[in-house]
């Protein structure tokens, strides 16, 4: 990653929160996504979710219903967690989607 994009995520309040070998955890909040790396690159964003009691939760939309899906279990979602993945996967998406772009032709 980055000085750049190190610069852009603080000013967004999203911090790395974990690293391994081919993947970064992104969070803020309640929020939080895995991006697949290669080495420093970023290669691609995976699904934003929310942690909830059951642990991750993906926001799903059933017979036009915002749920949370966790471990085969779905509840409904509140509007300030939609609101919350919304922004948060919006936000990491402008940070870091334009450097993959880069990154895939350079």
């Amino acid at each position: 990653m980055t000085p750049e994009i190190a610069v852009r995520l603080a000013a967004c309040d999203i911090q790395v929160a974990a690293q391994a070998k081919d993947y970064c955890m992104f969070v803020r909040g309640e929020c939080l996504a895995l991006v697949k790396t290669d080495g420093e690159r970023l290669i691609s964003i995976g699904s934003s979710g929310i942690l909830t009691e059951k642990g991750l939760a993906y926001l799903v939309w059933m017979d036009g219903k915002a749920m949370l899906s966790a471990h085969g279990s779905q509840i409904a979602a509140e509007a300030g967690q939609v609101e919350a993945i919304r922004k948060f996967s919006e936000d990491l998406s402008d940070i870091i989607g334009p450097r993959m772009d880069t990154d895939a032709h350079g």
